[in-house]
């Protein structure tokens, strides 16, 4: 088996586990679709598009392979002292809307209360990355992102807001180009205190 065929492994969802196609596969759908949409998959600009389009998927949807356990698992507790928030705002992502597999593109702000030690700053930046290259609703990324933190940081709270424009509006559909979508989630401490969402807001300007 060759590495045009070879399986990439299996695909897991909450409900089933099942085989990924292989390359080969995945690039006779793409044909297909380029048919379908009216144009001849078989001329010159067009062969090598299959190929391209699937080593692309593989970038866009990366997230799945990655594991934001992993991510997170390392912390540092040499912090003298420090208990107050840590926060990283405009953190920027990509993500596909899996309703229509076009693009929403915005920025993340999270922020934390450390509990027992801190996390390497880059690696909230990469936990947005794990979930965004998933087919997603914003909604959901906003809860898988701060899901994990909680899970995996024990904070004594954590806030999580995105802020997004979708193409599935600007480009399609209502085509209401410029609209910005946000969405927000506070758990622990920044859900109980409201002074701490005000000073949340307030650190990423958006009062």
């Amino acid at each position: 088996m060759d590495a045009r065929t070879k399986p990439l492994g299996a695909v897991t969802t909450s409900t089933a586990v099942f085989p990924r196609p292989t390359q080969e596969e995945a690039e006779a759908a793409v044909r297909t679709l380029l048919a379908w949409a009216g144009d001849d998959p078989t001329r010159e600009g067009l062969l090598e598009t299959p190929g391209r389009v699937t080593r692309a998927f593989g970038e866009f949807f990366a997230g799945y392979e990655q594991d934001p356990k992993a991510i997170l698992s390392k912390t540092f507790r040499e912090v003298g002292g420090y208990d107050d928030i840590v926060l990283v705002k405009d953190i920027p992502f990509s993500s596909h809307c899996e309703h229509h597999m076009v693009p929403f593109v915005g920025k993340a702000h999270i922020a934390y209360l450390p509990h027992d030690g801190v996390v390497g700053l880059s690696k909230l930046a990469r936990l947005v990355e794990v979930f965004s290259r998933r087919l997603q609703t914003q909604e959901n990324l906003t809860a898988q992102i701060i899901d994990a933190i909680n899970e995996h940081l024990g904070p004594r709270g954590a806030a999580v807001m995105l802020e997004a424009e979708h193409m599935c509006m600007s480009m399609r559909g209502v085509r209401a180009h410029g609209a910005s979508t946000i969405t927000h989630r506070f758990t622990g401490v920044f859900a109980e205190d409201r002074v701490e969402q005000d000073r949340f807001f307030a650190m990423i300007d958006r009062r």
